[in-house]
Formats: C-alpha cells, sequence, structure tokens
C-alpha cells in the first residue's frame, strides 16, 4: 500500500539516488525494501509458525537468497533480523565476500531468530 506521507519532493529524492547506483547495488536496495514490505503483509496475516522451506537453488545470488528466505520465513519480525542482514550483504557487495558464504550465513541467521522464537522446527 502507498504511504501518502510520501512527497513528491523525497520521491523525486529516492529516485534519483537510486538512478544513480549501478544495477547490482539496485537489486539490493529493491530485496531491502521488499524485506521491509514483506513485515507489513506478515503483520496484516496470520503467519504460520511453521516456515516452508524452499531449496536452495544451485546458482542462487544473494540478493534471490534474500527473497527466498524471507517468503520462507513470513512469520519473523524482519526488524530483528535486518541490521544483521544488511551487514552481511554489504560484505558482499562491498567487501567482495563469497556469495555462497554470504547465502550460507543467511540461512543460518534466518534459523537462528527462528529458533530464538519459536523454538527448535518441527518435522
Amino acid at each position: 500500500m502507498a504511504n501518502p506521507a510520501i512527497t513528491g519532493g523525497l520521491q523525486r529524492r529516492l529516485l534519483k539516488l537510486f538512478a544513480d547506483l549501478d544495477a547490482r547495488d539496485q537489486e539490493t536496495v529493491l530485496a531491502l525494501v521488499e524485506v521491509l514490505a514483506g513485515r507489513r503483509q506478515a503483520n496484516a496475516e496470520v503467519a504460520s509458525a511453521v516456515p516452508v522451506l524452499t531449496p536452495r537453488p544451485e546458482s542462487e545470488t544473494v540478493v534471490g537468497a534474500m527473497r527466498r528466505l524471507s517468503g520462507d520465513y513470513t512469520m519473523l519480525n524482519t526488524d530483528d533480523l535486518l541490521h544483521e542482514a544488511s551487514a552481511l550483504m554489504s560484505e558482499h557487495m562491498l567487501q567482495g565476500r563469497d556469495g555462497a558464504d554470504v547465502i550460507t550465513a543467511l540461512e543460518t541467521l534466518f534459523a537462528r531468530h527462528y529458533t530464538k522464537r519459536f523454538g527448535a522446527p518441527k518435522g
């Protein structure tokens, strides 16, 4: 749902900043915004406390992993893990950390937050 408080000036500023980013950074921004937007959707729905884990694709990107994990763990409050997830994504984008390592760390991060909130997954 659009936020009526976003003014034309704010929209122009966001669009200019976004346009100045390269394609890879734009994908990172979109992934983070989708996580934040998903938080609102998850709060509006009664989400199951059991994650439905999608298998990790062989050639998955870090951005794709964020999308997959956010969809798998809809019951988590993304505020609680956004800072850590952003730091991991930055390590990949800015410091060149291997994408597969970052994806593994993201999977561990989401699982740890799930276990902290709900206990060990049943199944």
